[in-house]
Parts: structure tokens; C-alpha cells; sequence
């Protein structure tokens, strides 16, 4: 199991600040509506963005966000040689997944990679049953993964090491969240609190219950 490293903040804010000022507008604009759930994380509800995918999985499965209808979805990008952001949210993810009970086989988690050179099925595979045996893999062709990011809103790029090999991948660090519905409710910066994430996933599933 991976151990929970130090988090460099000034990179982090570095990658993300642009894309949370434009999310966080956005949410003050649809947070107007009367009798919206009181989330902790941001409420990007009827975002005209991160909407579909069409993509294959670790396991050479074709996969579209409606395969996991009656499920909420987490979608983060990373890459496997990740040092800190990526086994960090995977590992809170997985155990907000297992402090959910029963209610964790209506979680979902994918995980999309921004390394497609390096990151083989093989490897994804091995990565995720790390932290969950259900957590999927998707894997864009190097041709797929500007269009994925540009529909996505996500930040990648390669930063160049000592060997053709040992590059890494500066990249975005939040996770987009999907209702039941298949449709795009929540935008969660990395860093925030696993109870408060946990407490949104379950805010989502009630909604259904309530249906």
C-alpha cells in the first residue's frame, strides 16, 4: 500500500487555481435555485462541460458514463507514477467506499489516465487493486487525450527527467462527482475533508431514495 506523503500546497494551488475560479463562479450562478442540497463541495450542476466519455477500460471494455446508471460516479485524472496527489485520493476514496457498507457498491470510481505512454492496462490494472478491486481504469489514446482534457477542463502536462522514461506529469488535482443520473453535480478540490466528500456522495444517493 502506498504511504500518504507530503503535500507540496504552492504546486497544487499552482495547478488548480484557475480551474476552481471558473467552477466557483459557475456555482454561484446555479446556486440561486430554490431547495438545492446543502453540499460542502462545489455544486456545478447543469455545467455545459465533463458531460460524456467514451473511452476503454483496464479490461479492454468500451465505457460511456450511462454503463453506470443507478451509481455515483468520482472522475479523476492522474497517472500511476504519481507521487503524491493520485495514491492519496485513491486511498480516501477507497475508504470512504468501505465506511459506506453496502451503500459503497453504488460508488463508482474512475480513474483516467494522463500518461497513456506509460500507463498500460497491465499497470492500471495493478495501480487500483491497490486501493479497490472495483475501481475502474480508463485509458485515452495519446490521440483521444486532448479533446478528453479539453471536454473535461483538465490540465496536463509532461515535465521532462534525467531519461526519455522518467518524465513526470504536472496535472490537475480534483475529482468531478455524477448523481445516479449520470449527470455532473460536484466539483471536489483535492485536499478537502474525506467526511465532507463522504457526506456529499451520500447527500447524492438519497437524492434517489427521495425519488
Amino acid at each position: 500500500m502506498f504511504s500518504e506523503p507530503a503535500i507540496n500546497k504552492r504546486n497544487l494551488l499552482r495547478r488548480t487555481g484557475l480551474t476552481v475560479l471558473g467552477l466557483s463562479i459557475g456555482a454561484l450562478t446555479v446556486a440561486c435555485s430554490d431547495k438545492k442540497p446543502a453540499f460542502s463541495n462545489i455544486d456545478v450542476t447543469d455545467a455545459a462541460y465533463a458531460r460524456q466519455f467514451e473511452l476503454s477500460d483496464q479490461n479492454g471494455k468500451l465505457r460511456h458514463l450511462s454503463d453506470f446508471a443507478g451509481k455515483v460516479v468520482v472522475v479523476f485524472f492522474g497517472y500511476t507514477q504519481c507521487p503524491d496527489v493520485c495514491p492519496t485520493t485513491m486511498l480516501e476514496l477507497s475508504e470512504i467506499k468501505k465506511a459506506m457498507g453496502k451503500d459503497g457498491d453504488r460508488l463508482q470510481v474512475i480513474f483516467v489516465t494522463v500518461d497513456p505512454a506509460r500507463d498500460t492496462p497491465a499497470v492500471l490494472k495493478a495501480y487500483l487493486e491497490n486501493f479497490d478491486p472495483s475501481f475502474l481504469a480508463l485509458i485515452p489514446t495519446p490521440e483521444q487525450l486532448p479533446g478528453v482534457a479539453t471536454e473535461f477542463k483538465v490540465y496536463y502536462s509532461k515535465v521532462e527527467g534525467k531519461t526519455p522514461t522518467s518524465y513526470t506529469m504536472d496535472h490537475s488535482a480534483f475529482s468531478y462527482i455524477y448523481d445516479t443520473q449520470g449527470r455532473l453535480r460536484l466539483f471536489s478540490n483535492y485536499g478537502t475533508d474525506r467526511k465532507l466528500l463522504a457526506k456529499d456522495i451520500s447527500l447524492l444517493l438519497n437524492e434517489t431514495r427521495a425519488g
